[in-house]
């Protein structure tokens, strides 16, 4: 893959005991700081919520959707990232303008963004009837730690999460990644007490990515180059399948009185999603047709139902 490409590693290590994955995310976290206008605190927490959707997503197997929720008691409100298996990737923050001073350590003050009381949950869609959701309280706000809790807490899985972003002083995205390592149940302690040193002493994942590292080379860095089997490789963007069709669908489904009320004091509507930021411009005609198009399928649905109820 290229240098400057945005792409996640899958691997196994001391003979398939461990599973573990990195990914730079750098160009994917700089999409959403461009669409949302993101001042560096908020950039930070959604950066690493869009890194943590990254590397959950690829835990999955098949067509599984994840939907990320970030509910803190700081100025950033609700962080949303929804993910896939195939390196998408899409969110938002609900303050996307938070700036804080330095924290002790002289680093973004993600924890001050997001608060350090609220919930982390998870909803994963696997195309059954009921999806799948995990929930557990924030435990630091630093975000790496708290997927960490969720992982081993709610899915059982001793985890290691390590998510960073490294915002410029003109607010752009200069580096953004992350890594998670599993242990897996017929993991010796040796291995375990040599992960926890390595993670230990790790320094940020952004530092080592601006150092020019790749991801392979970071897993090398967390597990030893000699540990290491690399599985796969896979592209990773921020992709929003929003579409003036599907918002047409939404307007399309409010009731006669409020789309009377758009035409007539509006005359037209402007939809915008939270997700890129991208908006629809519907004039007055084209909500007209929308209009009339909800009445007549309310219409078609009366006759069938009252076509039905003759038939019994």
């Amino acid at each position: 893959m290229e240098n400057n490409q945005d792409y996640l590693v899958r691997a196994t290590a001391f003979d398939n005991t461990v599973r573990a994955m990195a990914v730079r995310a750098t160009h994917t976290v700089a999409f959403a700081q461009k669409a949302h206008d993101t001042w560096s605190a908020s950039s930070a927490a959604l950066g690493r919520s869009l890194v943590a959707g990254l590397l959950l997503g690829a835990t999955q197997k098949g067509d599984v959707k994840l939907t990320i929720k970030v509910q803190g008691n700081g100025p950033g409100g609700a962080i949303i990232v929804d993910a896939d298996t195939c390196g998408h990737v899409k969110g938002y923050i609900q303050n996307p303008h938070v700036s804080l001073d330095l924290n002790d350590k002289g680093k973004i003050d993600v924890r001050g963004v997001v608060g350090n009381k609220g919930t982390l949950t998870v909803i994963k869609d696997l195309g059954l009837k009921e999806p799948f959701t995990g929930q557990v309280p924030l435990v630091s706000g630093e975000l790496g730690e708290d997927f960490t809790y969720y992982l081993t807490a709610s899915e059982q899985i001793p985890s290691a999460v390590g998510l960073s972003v490294l915002v410029n002083p003109d607010e752009s995205i200069r580096q953004a990644g992350g890594f998670l390592i599993q242990v897996m149940p017929d993991a010796t302690e040796e291995t375990i007490s040599q992960l926890e040193q390595r993670i230990a002493q790790l320094p940020l994942v952004s530092k080592l990515l601006d150092e020019g590292l790749t991801p392979e080379q970071l897993l090398d860095r967390i597990l030893g180059e000699e540990n290491v089997h690399i599985l796969d490789k896979q592209h990773v963007s921020f992709l929003c399948n929003c579409s003036k069709e599907k918002f047409a669908q939404s307007l399309q489904s409010l009731d006669d009185d409020t789309l009377q009320m758009l035409i007539d004091e509006d005359h037209g509507a402007v939809t915008t999603c939270h997700f890129c930021n991208t908006s629809y411009t519907f004039t007055e005609d084209e909500l007209k047709q929308l209009q009339h198009a909800a009445q007549e399928e309310r219409k078609h649905r009366l006759q069938q139902k009252e076509e039905n109820d003759g038939d019994k």
